[in-house]
Parts: structure tokens; sequence; C-alpha cells
């Protein structure tokens, strides 16, 4: 097992232990992202700035479509407008989601990532409860 598997295998263990909603930690892109290979930590244990970008992205993508199969091309809206109006509610999605999962990183007492899977932190998920 990879160090990264180590780490994330501790990861989930622990926020299973915290009593968050596995569909919190464990989001079914998320999941496909790691059966296809990709090392993405789970959002409580990524930065602030990496959750933003991924959640902003790939919400700016799906919504955008969706709006512009639904509603701007029916309006008659330019593509660029489109794109900015998709990029500025994905920013805003990502910035909230970040802030969600912060919150809840700090409220659970969760531990860096680094000192998952050493000895210590990683290894008791019990000692993270509340």
């Amino acid at each position: 097992m990879s160090d990264f598997e180590v780490r994330r295998e501790t990861a989930l263990r622990i926020l299973k232990a915290t009593g968050i909603p596995e569909s919190n930690y464990r989001p079914p892109l998320l999941r496909l992202l790691w059966h296809l290979g990709f090392q993405v930590r789970p959002p409580h244990f990524a930065g602030f700035g990496a959750t933003a970008a991924f959640a902003g992205t790939f919400s700016a993508i799906g919504w955008g479509a969706l709006m512009w199969l639904l509603v701007w091309h029916n309006a008659r809206w330019s593509p660029m407008a489109a794109l900015g109006a998709s990029a500025f509610g994905g920013a805003c999605f990502g910035l909230l989601m970040s802030s969600y999962y912060a919150r809840d990183r700090q409220k659970h007492r969760l531990p860096d990532w680094d000192s998952l899977g050493t000895t210590g932190l990683g290894q008791t998920p019990d000692t993270h409860r509340r």
C-alpha cells in the first residue's frame, strides 16, 4: 500500500469516527477519481485553495453546461457572458465549499494530512471524537 493510500485510509477512519456523513467526506466524484488512480485528498484534509479550485472548477463546468443548454442559449447570451457567469458561480461555490470543509476541520479538530499514517495521531482515530 502506498503512503498516500495509508494516509487516505487513516483519514477516512478518523472522519467516520467524527460522525460526519460519509457523503460529505467521500463524495461520488472523489471516489471515481480514486478508482481512476488519482491521489486526491479527502476534502477535510485538502488545503483551502485546493478545495476551492476543485469544487469551483467542477461546479462551473457542470452548472455552466446545464445553464447554457437550458437557459442561456435560448436567451441569446454570448458565449463569453456564459463563461463569465459560469466562472463567477464556480468561484462562489468553491469558496463556500472550502469554507464549509475548513469549519468542519476546525470543529472536529482534525489532524494535519502530513501526520496521518505515522505513529501518534493517525493510528488512533478514537482520540479525535468529540
